[in-house]
Order: structure tokens, then C-alpha cells, then sequence
């Protein structure tokens, strides 16, 4: 495999930590691939199946589609096959991949963080309800997600996308995935710098580029310049965080490393000041180390956070300077990490004097139908876009204050509250066994349904609660940074095995970032979950020493009873 890295940098000879054994990094000499997907990518470059796709398994149908392109390639353009119904949670860790497969696919439209037109907005609700069945999801990497799609429609709805500036490529693989950008870029009063030019470049300049669509793993990059950290930045492999020079003014903080699934790690802080106009090269630099560094061997250890926490936060900063930008950065104390809610739900100000109104659907869960409706509220009340948010939220820009009212009304009454209730501004869940391969359990319908009892057990909760339900180990819904993060697994029941959660409690970013606390031996049944959850929000709210003390810290010293909900403390 060829050196890809920059060649007009200077020849320089950093000492590179070494493995004890050989890890499969390409900038150490290891290119033969060391597994089968490895071996795929060598084979051909991914971005080559956009073509087989348009000319000829379009034209052929499901049966024609090389299963190296189905299971592999596929990817880079945003499509998996989706879970063929029928087949339990206990099937999932049983039965190989193909078996699963259905003949549909999921197919997810990146954002990056663009403020979407109503014709963009249009144009993705189309999709939906002509190609997908109506459906549409809003994920937590800013992207639409589809069901239901055929091979047969892929290049009409590509199409579709083009026409509207959107795209799914690279939205999946081994490739740098979706972007996350502040959804109030450009507009928050509060904000210290908008980045959304920088985020602009590095789509421009890398997706699509075949220098950067071979990574060890998948490749996550947030970026905000606002204080509230509203992208998830520890949870990233590369993140940029606005940050201010006592010298040189506004610019970012680089993170990486960060990462969940079944090895949580938290992105470690650089400490550095980088402006505007260099975050293209700096985010090209971190990629070029995971690209020819990383770990390639095991797909369990090919994330960037596991060469973060070998090598350090020191000898990577000295790796990115040296080999790959040829400068050294700026110092810069990282900034302060905040607390409290960092989703934009509700209305807010913006600089220029007009609003923006983030509303809440239920866990994501949206359609077709919604969005266009969405794009013809937008068209109709002069609202700039919309933007998707990290935490399955839409944020409405561009707002004018005497239509406001009208317009939130009107939200209101297709399904998207700009005044939800706590738990339906705090609750999150992925895709679930309703169309993923890998899930054990239902997670959006059970989300829904939780949020609807919740709502009616505690209407009146006075301090945010964040619920996040996952179907499996891999956290896509960040299962181990939520109040309430449940990992779906099955448990056992009166002798038989049913859906289930493992139970992670008082997890959280910002100034309080941890993993959630895990109870020995303690698992909750689906069907049990609306009642342990309201024992343990009784016992918070009956326990915590003041209206000031959050669920994470009350977690962090209450008894271990309490948080079981094996007793319940009465109402005082």
C-alpha cells in the first residue's frame, strides 16, 4: 500500500511507539492485509462500487450484487442491508450476516451541519414517502436515515439528493463518517466562533477523496463554537472545540480519541489554538496518523482512541506536528467543559435579532410525510432552514419574532414540539431490531412508549433526565454518557429469555463526563422497564439533597438499593 501522506512535508524522524506485535500499520511497513476486510478494500477502493451501483445492480437487481460490494463496499455509499424480519434477538449473535440480510437496504443522507432549505427539507421528506415506505429518522450524527429502500431506486434518489446539495457518501464504512457541526452555527449569541466555513472545506477537500476513504475503522468528527459543547465532542475520534487565545482571539481546541461501544474512552484534549482557516489541515493531519498508524489486525482495536491511549496525548501532538502539518501548533489552556442542556430545544435569540426553535420528535422517530410537511411550514413562515441536531433534534433558523407564535403552533401540530416534555426532550434510541443486524432488542417503539408512560407518571419533573435506549453493545445512541443509558440485551425471565437492558446510570459529558455506573448482576426486562425506571426517579427525587443536585451526582453516592430499585422511599 502506498505512503499517502503529504509529500511536500519535510523529512522527519519522530520515534513511534511499537507494538509488541505487528498491528498492521502502514506506515511502519505492515500492508498485507491482516482480515477479511482489510483484504476488501485492497482489493478495490470502495469508491468504486457508486458506479457497479448505477450501471449495473440497479439495472440487475438484489440477486446480481457481489456479496464483497453488498456486505463491504455498500457502506462507503451509505447503504446496509437491512434485518429481514422474523428473526428474534437470539438470532442476531447466531446467525452469520448473510442470513440476516433482507433485500432492502438502509440508506443514510449526511447533513454535516448544513443549514437545509425547505427544498432540501422537501426533497428528503419525498424521498421517504416515494422510496422508503415514509419512513425517516433523525440520527444522532445529524443524518436522515431511510428503510425499505430497493436497489432499483438508489440512482433516482441520488438524484434526488444531488438536486438538493446532499449526499450519502461515505455516510457509512471505514471512511470519514457524517459530521457533526453546531446546529446553531452562525446565529447563537453566546457563540465564540462559527466553523461552519472550516466544515465546508474539509467535505470539499476529503469526502470522496480516495487518500482518505481507507481507514482502520470508521472516523467521527464533531466541530462547535459554541459553549456548550452541543456536538458531543468527547464521544469523537477528531473534535474541534471553539476556545479563545488571550492573544490570538477565537478559534479551536482539538480532541481525539474519543470513542464508546464495549471500550468507552473519552476524547483526550490537545490543548492547543488553531484558527479558522487551518482546520482543514489539521483534521487531514489526524486523519493521516489513523490512516497510517492505526491498528489494522483486529477490527475490535482499529479505532483511533485505542493508538490515542497507547501512544498518549504528547507523542500523538508530536506525530501530527512533525510528520504531518510540519509546524507546531499554538498552546492554549482547552476550555472549560459546561453543564446543563446542550440540545437547543425551545426558543432562543439569535444576534441578528431573530429566533431559532429547536423541536423535539419522539427518540428520532419521524417520516416522509413529516418533513414535507416540515419543508412547507418552512416555505410558508420565511424560516432561513432547518438544521439536524446530535441528539435526534430539529433546529429551525432564521426565525422572525411577530411569526414566532404561528409558526410554533404549527410545529405543534404536526408532531414537532418546541416545548416538549422533559422526557421527550431527553430520550434517545437507535435503530433497533426493527431493521438493524445487529440489535437484540426493540429500541424506538420501547422509546416511545417509555417516554408516554413517563410523561404520565412524572409531568411535572423539575430537572433534566436523559434516557438513552440502545439495541446493542456498540452505543450508537451513547448509551454510556446518558442519566439512563440502557444497553439491550436478553435477560432472563421466570425461566426463559426475553428482551432486556443492562443498566448504566448517571453517565454524562461536559463538566461531569463519565461512564455511566454499572450495577453487579443487574439487568431489567423490557417489559419491567417503565416501572424500574420510575423507582429510580422516585428515589432520586425523594433523596437528593437539594433542587440543585442532578441525577449523575445523586447516582454517584446513593445507596446501591435505590438505584436497583429494589425499595422505593416514600413520598415525603
Amino acid at each position: 500500500m502506498p505512503d499517502r501522506r503529504h509529500q511536500s512535508k519535510p523529512p522527519v524522524h519522530t520515534e513511534i511507539p511499537r507494538t509488541k506485535r505487528a498491528e498492521g500499520q502502514w506506515a511502519l511497513g505492515y500492508t498485507e492485509p491482516l482480515n477479511k476486510n482489510e483484504q476488501s478494500k485492497k482489493d478495490d477502493d470502495p469508491l468504486n462500487v457508486r458506479d457497479r451501483i448505477l450501471h449495473t445492480y440497479s439495472k440487475r437487481g438484489f440477486a446480481s450484487i457481489d456479496p464483497a460490494d453488498l456486505r463491504g463496499r455498500f457502506r462507503w455509499m451509505g447503504l446496509y442491508t437491512q434485518r429481514a424480519p422474523g428473526f428474534d434477538g437470539g438470532k442476531t449473535a447466531t446467525l452469520e450476516e448473510e442470513e440476516l440480510d433482507d433485500e432492502y437496504f438502509m440508506l443514510r443522507v449526511r447533513s454535516d451541519g448544513r443549514l437545509l432549505t425547505h427544498d432540501a427539507v422537501r426533497a428528503l421528506g419525498e424521498i421517504g414517502v416515494e422510496y422508503a415506505r415514509d419512513t425517516a429518522d433523525v440520527t444522532d450524527r445529524e443524518n436522515i436515515q431511510y428503510h425499505w429502500i430497493r436497489i432499483e431506486d438508489v440512482p433516482a434518489i441520488w438524484d434526488r439528493l444531488d438536486a438538493a446539495g446532499l449526499s450519502s457518501l461515505e455516510a457509512c464504512g471505514d471512511s470519514p463518517r457524517p459530521f457533526l457541526g453546531s446546529p446553531v452555527a452562525g446565529v447563537a449569541v453566546d457563540e465564540i466562533i462559527d466553523g461552519t466555513s472550516a466544515l465546508e472545506e474539509i467535505f470539499d477537500r476529503f469526502i470522496g477523496d480516495p487518500a482518505f476513504s481507507n481507514f482502520p475503522r470508521k472516523f467521527k468528527t464533531a466541530l462547535t463554537g459554541h459553549p456548550s459543547h452541543d456536538v458531543s465532542p468527547e464521544t469523537n475520534d477528531v473534535a474541534f472545540v471553539g476556545t479563545v487565545h488571550p492573544v490570538h482571539g477565537p478559534g479551536f481546541d482539538l480532541w481525539v480519541g474519543g470513542g464508546l461501544s464495549t471500550n468507552p474512552m473519552l476524547a483526550a484534549k490537545m490543548g492547543v489554538w488553531i484558527p479558522l482557516e487551518e482546520v482543514p489541515d489539521a483534521w487531514s493531519a489526524v486523519a493521516g496518523v489513523f490512516r497510517d498508524y492505526g491498528y489494522r489486525r483486529l477490527r475490535s482495536r482499529a479505532r483511533l482512541k485505542f493508538l490515542v491511549a497507547d501512544w498518549g496525548i504528547e507523542k500523538f501532538r508530536e506525530v501530527v506536528e512533525k510528520e504531518y502539518l510540519g509546524r507546531e501548533l499554538v498552546s492554549c489552556p482547552s476550555p472549560a467543559s459546561p453543564v446543563g442542556h446542550r440540545d437547543h430545544i425551545g426558543v432562543h435569540d439569535q444576534k441578528d435579532g431573530k429566533k431559532y426553535v429547536g423541536v423535539a420528535p419522539i427518540a428520532g422517530r419521524i417520516s416522509g410525510t413529516l418533513l414535507v410537511q416540515l419543508a412547507d411550514a418552512i416555505e410558508e413562515f420565511g424560516v432561513a432552514g432547518a438544521r439536524l441536531t446530535p441528539y435526534q433534534k430539529i433546529v429551525l433558523i432564521g426565525v422572525e419574532p411577530e411569526r414566532l407564535e404561528a409558526l410554533v403552533a404549527r410545529l405543534d401540530e404536526i408532531g414537532l414540539s418546541a416545548r416538549p416534555s422533559t422526557w421527550r426532550r431527553n430520550t434517545m434510541a437507535c435503530t433497533g431490531i426493527e431493521f438493524c443486524k445487529l440489535a437484540i432488542v426493540d429500541t424506538k417503539e420501547r422509546a416511545r412508549r417509555l417516554v408516554g408512560e413517563l410523561e404520565q407518571r412524572f409531568p411535572d419533573l423539575d430537572t433534566p433526565i436523559t434516557v438513552n435506549v440502545n439495541g446493542c453493545p456498540n452505543a450508537c445512541a451513547r448509551t454510556q454518557v446518558a442519566d439512563i443509558g440502557l444497553k439491550g440485551q436478553l435477560v432472563m425471565h421466570e425461566g426463559q429469555q426475553v428482551e432486556g437492558f443492562q443498566v448504566h446510570l448517571g453517565g454524562a459529558t461536559g463538566l461531569q463526563a463519565n461512564f455511566g455506573r454499572k450495577l453487579r448482576a443487574h439487568k431489567v426486562t423490557s417489559a419491567g422497564l417503565d416501572d424500574y425506571i420510575t423507582a429510580v426517579v422516585s428515589n432520586y427525587l425523594q433523596d437528593r439533597v437539594d433542587l440543585g443536585e442532578d441525577f449523575a451526582t445523586w447516582v454517584a453516592r446513593a445507596d446501591e438499593g435505590l438505584l436497583r430499585g429494589d425499595k422505593v422511599l416514600a413520598t415525603s
